[in-house]
């Protein structure tokens, strides 16, 4: 006897508050992947790239691990959970709450917290909201991530209502800033940072509340499958043109942030690292070929005992090369560490 069983994730019926998911693979962050992250994205964080100052100023052996690249394996590792994603609507306080280095290696569970389903609308199959509680562990078990996220997941009955109308009240809206610096930077020494990279580019001091870095050299998404792939990610949208919405491949969100993230570089060359997203909605959608353009601010400046964390606000549109005007796809708010 011959039997066939159907592989994939679940419809928005299928989940229930208090559903766990961790039985993704552990992943070890290698060379490897880091290679890859930056041929996609092109970032000048320093720290990843610069493995003699990464020792210096962390102390560790192992250069820093870019913090996006951290972001895309723990995403990856919950898409068990969001295979049918339709679109992921955003992510509330991401906090890194310790450095992750080369050679460490990643687990990641993730828990259902509140279920919504959609309003219907005409001429659309039934879909729901899903948050999801998301905390990433390394090698040691050390808490190492901790955010949320909230995938758009259609029903397996198109015309279904399951009843679930929570609200996400109880999803963080705000990052704890005297929290935060009591960890940040983590006994680095940002002094010897701000030494071996002398003045070429603004350190914390040099920025200015209210300045928008408006970075004219656009970039165009290309291999947006290989980063899915390395990083676990299971979302059909992703690699299957026919889950995405009409019938064309759906570039994963974190590519596009991680373009921003280069940009941002490209405006703050002496940018440490990233310690925390407070918030990043997913406002348009993102195909292969589309071209990105970056637009940074400063919105608030944090003082530390070294240097300090800045509040910075990435607001990007995508040309969709069809003739019709860019489109607003992407607004990122997230703490930048400086020296």
């Amino acid at each position: 006897m011959t039997t066939r069983l159907p592989i994939g994730g679940p419809f928005f019926e299928d989940f229930k508050p208090g559903q766990v998911f961790d039985d993704a693979p552990a992943v070890t962050l290698t060379d490897g992947l880091a290679t890859l992250h930056q041929s996609l994205s092109g970032d000048r964080l320093r720290l990843p790239l610069d493995h003699e100052l990464s020792r210096w100023v962390t102390g560790r052996s192992r250069p820093l691990a870019h913090p996006t690249l951290v972001c895309h394996v723990a995403i990856g590792q919950t898409t068990a959970a969001s295979q049918r994603v339709k679109g992921n609507l955003f992510y509330r306080r991401l906090q890194m709450l310790r450095p992750v280095h080369l050679g460490d290696t990643l687990s990641t569970r993730a828990e259902v917290v509140a279920l919504r389903q959609n309003r219907p609308k005409p001429g659309r199959a039934a879909t729901g909201m899903v948050a999801l509680r998301i905390v990433t562990e390394n090698q040691r078990g050390k808490p190492v991530l901790d955010f949320w996220r909230c995938p758009m997941i259609p029903l397996r009955d198109p015309e279904g209502d399951t009843g679930h109308a929570d609200a996400f009240d109880d999803i963080p809206a705000d990052i704890d800033l005297d929290r935060l610096a009591a960890k940040v930077p983590w006994g680095w020494r940002l002094a010897v940072f701000k030494d071996r990279v002398g003045r070429g580019g603004a350190h914390f001091g040099d920025l200015a509340e209210g300045t928008t870095y408006v970075i004219e050299g656009r970039d165009t998404v290309t291999a947006a499958p290989e980063l899915v792939r390395a990083t676990l990610n299971l979302a059909a949208a992703h690699t299957d043109p026919a889950a995405g919405p009409d019938g064309r491949r759906l570039v994963y969100g974190g590519h596009t942030i991680s373009l921003a993230g280069a940009a941002a570089t490209r405006a703050l060359a002496n940018l440490v690292t990233i310690v925390a997203w407070r918030s990043c909605d997913h406002t348009g959608p993102v195909f292969e070929g589309d071209v990105l353009r970056t637009e940074v601010t400063v919105d608030a400046l944090h003082p530390l005992t070294q240097g300090g964390m800045a509040d910075l606000h990435a607001v990007v549109w995508a040309d969709h090369q069809d003739g019709q005007p860019e489109q607003h796809v992407l607004d990122w708010r997230f703490l930048g560490l400086l020296a």
